[in-house]
C-alpha cells in the first residue's frame, strides 16, 4: 500500500494510512487528551499557533493537532482518492468535454462573443 500524504495547512502533511481516527476536540475529555499528550510528549503540534480544530490519532500512539477541521481534512482525503485513476476525473483524457470547455469567451448566457 503507498503512502498516502494529505496537506493538513500552513505547510504541514501527513501520512494518511498512520491515521486511525480524526476528532474534533470539542468536548473536555478530547481536550484532556490533548494535554495528557502535550505533558507526555506524544502530542505533535502542526497547527502553526492557530486555533486546533481537530485532533488525528496515530497508529504509533501520537497525537496530531491541526488547524483545519476534521470535515476538510476527510475531503481532502476522499478528493485525493477520487482523483487518483477514477474514470472522468480530473486528470482522465477520456472525459468527455463540451463546447463550453474549450476557452473561446462566452457572456452571462454561455453564447460566444466570437462573431462568425
Amino acid at each position: 500500500m503507498a503512502t498516502e500524504l494529505i496537506h493538513i495547512g500552513f505547510g504541514h502533511l501527513v501520512a494518511m494510512n498512520r491515521v486511525v481516527a480524526i476528532v474534533a476536540p470539542e468536548s473536555a475529555p478530547l481536550k484532556r487528551v490533548m494535554k495528557e499528550a502535550r505533558d507526555h510528549g506524544t502530542l505533535i503540534d502542526a497547527t502553526s499557533g492557530r486555533r486546533t480544530k481537530s485532533l488525528l490519532y496515530l497508529d504509533n500512539g501520537m497525537v496530531l493537532a491541526a488547524a483545519l477541521g476534521p470535515e476538510t481534512i476527510a475531503g481532502r482525503l476522499g478528493a485525493g482518492r477520487q482523483g487518483r485513476g477514477a474514470p472522468g476525473g480530473a486528470d482522465d483524457d477520456t472525459a468527455p468535454c463540451d463546447e463550453s470547455s474549450r476557452g473561446e469567451p462566452r457572456d452571462a448566457r454561455g453564447a460566444s462573443t466570437i462573431p462568425g
